[in-house]
């Protein structure tokens, strides 16, 4: 059994993000057990607090998924041409040192996939990451793309995928980086 982690980096109670996410889980297939997770709880980074209260509890939670995991799968959505605020704060924290837990990155396979409303996915945002990625020691996983353009006709008013083309793509996408988590560690 493969364990992977998705991580939604959107607040919305309707994100295409998380909507995406939880249309991976169902379409992740045998052998392949995705968690769904998001960036709810994680409050902005202060290292002053940090200092005096140690890793918040949401933070601390979401590394000990992360570590239980193979890989992780990073579903962005992207604002203004980039990664959204709140996403790449929950990061920071994530790579900030946590007494009695390891680094939650260093040689983590991680992938990338996004969807949004406009016409050109989330190809920014994923390009993006990729500094910040870089700089975490993740091994990224670079056998597939998925930025799932015009979401709104992708996904029907209760968040599920209809989308028959997205559909095969985001399983084949899933499938392809569980079986690099798996051969990495």
């Amino acid at each position: 059994m493969t364990k992977l982690l998705g991580l939604s980096g959107s607040l919305r109670a309707a994100s295409y993000n998380t909507a995406l996410l939880k249309a991976a889980q169902g379409l992740a297939g045998d052998g392949i057990e995705l968690d769904a997770a998001t960036v709810h709880d994680v409050p902005l980074y202060d290292g002053d607090e940090e200092e005096r209260l140690g890793t918040p509890a949401a933070v601390r939670e979401l590394k000990e998924r992360i570590l239980a995991a193979q890989g992780l799968l990073l579903v962005t959505p992207e604002y203004n041409n980039g990664i959204p605020g709140v996403f790449k704060n929950t990061i920071d924290w994530l790579s900030r040192p946590t007494p009695g837990l390891p680094d939650v990155f260093r040689g983590r396979p991680v992938a990338v996939i996004g969807a949004s409303p406009g016409g050109f996915g989330t190809t920014l945002a994923q390009s993006h990451w990729l500094p910040v990625l870089r700089m975490l020691g993740v091994r990224p996983w670079h056998g597939g793309r998925l930025m799932v353009a015009r979401a709104g006709s992708v996904f029907d008013a209760d968040g599920r995928l209809v989308d028959e083309g997205v559909a095969r793509q985001l399983a084949e996408f899933v499938q392809g980086f569980a079986a690099y988590a798996a051969a990495q560690r």
